[in-house]
């Protein structure tokens, strides 16, 4: 994932979508939750300084990604999301 502005909703074929979810899984395969959310996090903060990261584009990540996720971690996701919104 270079950057969020990989996430607007109408951008990617689910095919897309499903490599990108395989290279994600081959970048952070091994790392814990907690890293995870932290470069997460740090890539979302970057882009929302820099101006390069909407709030549509951060709820089109969470949209695409929060199925995948159990309720505790959606949870988390939410509340990171809800977090970088506000910045």
């Amino acid at each position: 994932m270079d950057d969020f502005a990989n996430f607007s909703p109408k951008k990617r074929s689910d095919e897309e979508w499903l490599k990108e979810a395989d290279a994600l899984l081959k970048e952070y395969g091994g790392r814990s939750e907690g890293e995870i959310l932290s470069a997460i996090y740090a890539r979302a903060v970057q882009g929302k300084r820099e101006g390069t990261l909407t709030n549509e584009q951060i709820d089109a990540f969470y949209d695409r990604f929060s199925p995948l996720l159990d309720a505790f971690k959606k949870k988390r996701l939410k509340k990171l999301v809800e977090q970088l919104k506000r910045m």
